[in-house]
């Protein structure tokens, strides 16, 4: 529910043969309110090699995607999200997404109130080494992001704020998340909501 407290999880470390396909999964909720999501999405996180690692396993019932292009608004269409900080309270955050193309999306976020209204996104910033491998079968779609943790400035940081989001377009839309918002219309864009993850060193 949206009024208890933001959600926490234990990332692993992964090593070079471990897959993420086997680790218990964080399900993601009705954004505004925490109900059960029409579209069912697992989250499966990790860490290896100084990067968190974060796969997407999504139901769908007619992918919607068009766009290919790196920072183009890939939120206006089928999306996964990843939000993430080493900053506590998360006044400055990064924004992680991808499409059912593969294309990708990063922004730096500084939001000093928490809110919509006054935070600036740079979209002109760009994660070295930031990937994604996407993969497409019927009535469901996977991605498995790579989010380098040193730009972020946080490689020595254990405790991070985080929350992971999914966006189904159609003919009826629905929000996912991790840690639900409770916004109604839904909005992302609201950091005092993130979970809490604690990595492995």
């Amino acid at each position: 529910m949206t009024g208890s407290p933001p959600p926490r999880a234990e990332v692993g470390r992964l090593a070079a043969t471990d897959r993420l396909v086997g680790r218990s999964p964080l399900r993601l909720v009705d954004a505004r309110n925490g109900a059960a999501p029409r579209l069912a999405t697992a989250v499966r996180l990790g860490v290896r090699g100084g990067a968190l690692l974060v796969r997407f396993d999504g139901r769908d019932r007619g992918v919607v995607a068009t766009l290919t292009g790196r920072d183009d608004p890939l939120w206006k269409e089928d999306v996964f999200e990843v939000f993430l900080t080493p900053h506590d309270p998360p006044t400055v955050y990064y924004e992680f997404e991808v499409n059912p193309l593969g294309a990708l999306f990063d922004a730096r976020i500084q939001s000093p109130d928490g809110r919509r209204q006054t935070m600036k996104a740079d979209v002109s910033w760009n994660c070295p080494g930031f990937s994604a491998r996407v993969r497409r079968r019927k009535d469901r779609w996977s991605a498995v992001l790579t989010i380098p943790l040193a730009p972020l400035g946080g490689e020595k940081t254990a405790a991070w704020r985080a929350n992971f989001y999914r966006i189904d377009r159609g003919d009826t839309e629905e929000y996912s998340a991790w840690s639900p918002t409770g916004a109604d219309p839904p909005d992302f864009h609201l950091p005092g909501r993130f979970g809490y993850l604690a990595l492995s060193g």
